[in-house]
């Protein structure tokens, strides 16, 4: 990461963090690639086809941020490259930490 990079818009509330991820699906494999603009940029291994890709994004993001897959929720974009997305259970801190973001 650069000092250049931009910081994701994340909204943080009581229960968890929103925030909004590009994805680039077909990947050689599934790793965050840093921000664009003020979003997550995340690279996922699986095709764009029958909800693979929101699946290996939310197995990806648990796994990263060890947090239950019920703890992620995808309120929009659920075809879409760009994505909303809801963490239950932890903090804008704790996520960029998890996502290796932080600085």
């Amino acid at each position: 990461m650069t000092a250049s990079a931009s910081k994701p818009a994340i909204l943080e509330d009581a229960d968890g963090v929103v925030f909004t991820a590009k994805i680039v699906p077909s990947s050689s494999r599934t790793v965050v690639a840093g921000t664009l603009a003020d979003m997550i940029k995340i690279r996922v291994a699986a095709a764009p086809e029958k909800g693979k890709a929101n699946q290996c994004l939310i197995a990806f993001l648990a796994q990263e941020l060890g947090v239950k897959k019920n703890a992620i929720e995808i309120l929009s974009g659920q075809t879409n490259p760009i994505k909303q997305v809801r963490i239950t259970g932890i903090s804008a801190a704790e996520l960029l930490d998890g996502l290796g973001l932080s600085g």
